[in-house]
């Protein structure tokens, strides 16, 4: 009797998520995220320990991340032209070496020209990353690839944004700037290594980022996404100022606390929007995010501001994993260039311009209220969440096309 016609068919394995490309790809993002986290929030104190305020500040967090901002409305085409390995071995270039100017900067312009030049570095490098990613990782596990190369990104800040900041008050500044331009070009090494068949982009014509911020499937997620953004950018620039009269060191704990919820968010949330949809996850961690960044109301409660930093880390990187799992479902492959231009165009403005914008209501409101208003604003964009989880990618198939 043949049993095998009986037998249940055989479960197709699931597609190998790590290769040897990704892997690459991923020691380059972490060695250019550890520089980046060194020193995100450093530079702002090294701005405060120069004299020039708090609104200072607030400017060189703005200027990097809003000079990132138009750097990634133009690097799609330059990788389109040039190939991702000479584009992205510049990006890095970029981004590390300038950080070696910084212990000479003796005044706010001079720390803007280098946060400037960092900025497109910045640009260069996420951009080309994220789309990399995209189309190395299965299409069946997009979701928990794109958790985990969140992270790949977030592990740094885990360690590297609160040992910035813990370095900094014992050895000095010097040390800090330094040891992120050398962590960042090392991932040039990385770079090198990447097949160049890995590392070219699909031929045809393909979605703009332009036509991609136009297009509402793809605009709706990311201004929600910003919302948060802009809000974690307020936390690593301010939280180390406001809570500096508290004993021990909170602000150092706080940063650790915020990064290692957001790491472990961004991976559950990954795999949770592979089963069940990413887009149904924006609202709630919108939600927990607000009512994260409420509890800072209490920043001079050490417990109230550890709260807050669990809430808001979970929400933040369940809005990262959520929004552009959402938005790579939408397009082809031929799009995933302007996906990651749009979705870091997202969190790099709203990141800026948050910093900016706190920096300047906090001298009229204080801490406290300043952290109330950021709560509310980050909440206000719950209506835009709606309807995002029947979204779906077919009705984007045709989405304008330009070069």
């Amino acid at each position: 009797m043949d049993i095998t016609a009986d037998a249940p068919a055989s479960v197709a394995p699931r597609p190998r998520l790590l290769t040897l490309p990704l892997v690459l790809v991923f020691l380059t993002n972490f060695g250019a995220m550890t520089g980046f986290y060194l020193l995100l929030s450093v530079v702002p104190l090294f701005a405060t320990s120069i004299g020039v305020g708090g609104v200072g500040a607030g400017m060189s967090t703005g200027a990097l991340m809003l000079s990132t901002v138009a750097a990634e409305l133009v690097t799609p085409a330059l990788v389109a032209r040039y190939g991702r390995r000479p584009v992205l071995t510049t990006g890095l270039v970029l981004l590390g070496a300038p950080a070696l100017a910084l212990p000479g900067a003796s005044g706010l312009t001079a720390i803007l020209v280098v946060c400037v030049v960092r900025g497109v570095g910045f640009a260069i490098m996420v951009v080309t990353v994220g789309a990399l990613v995209a189309e190395l990782v299965p299409a069946s596990r997009r979701g928990e690839g794109l958790g985990l190369s969140g992270v790949v990104a977030t592990v740094p800040a885990v360690v590297a944004l609160p040992l910035g900041v813990w370095l900094a008050n014992r050895v000095g500044y010097t040390p800090v700037f330094v040891a992120g331009a050398v962590t960042t070009l090392a991932g040039v090494v990385a770079v090198l290594c990447l097949p160049r068949g890995e590392a070219r982009q699909e031929p045809g014509r393909s979605l703009g980022v332009l036509a991609g911020l136009r297009t509402p499937a793809l605009a709706r997620p990311s201004v929600v996404f910003s919302a948060t953004a802009m809000a974690a950018g307020i936390v690593t620039t301010f939280v180390p100022a406001a809570v500096g009269g508290a004993t021990g060191d909170v602000a150092v704990l706080a940063l650790l606390v915020q990064a290692v919820a957001a790491t472990a968010s961004r991976w559950w949330a990954g795999r949770y929007g592979d089963r069940h949809g990413a887009a149904r996850l924006l609202a709630p961690a919108v939600l927990v995010a607000a009512v994260g960044m409420l509890a800072l109301v209490l920043v001079r409660n050490p417990a109230a501001v550890m709260v807050g930093m669990v809430l808001f880390g979970a929400g933040f990187g369940a809005a990262q994993s959520a929004s552009l799992a959402a938005m790579f479902d939408r397009v082809r492959p031929t799009g995933y260039g302007a996906v990651s231009a749009v979705w870091n165009i997202a969190y790099d403005s709203g990141y800026g311009l948050g910093s900016i914008g706190f920096g300047l209501l906090a001298v009229h409101t204080g801490y406290p209220g300043a952290f109330a208003l950021t709560a509310l604003a980050t909440i206000s964009v719950l209506p835009l969440t709606r309807g995002g989880a029947r979204a779906g990618k077919r009705s984007f198939e045709s989405a304008p096309s330009e070069v």
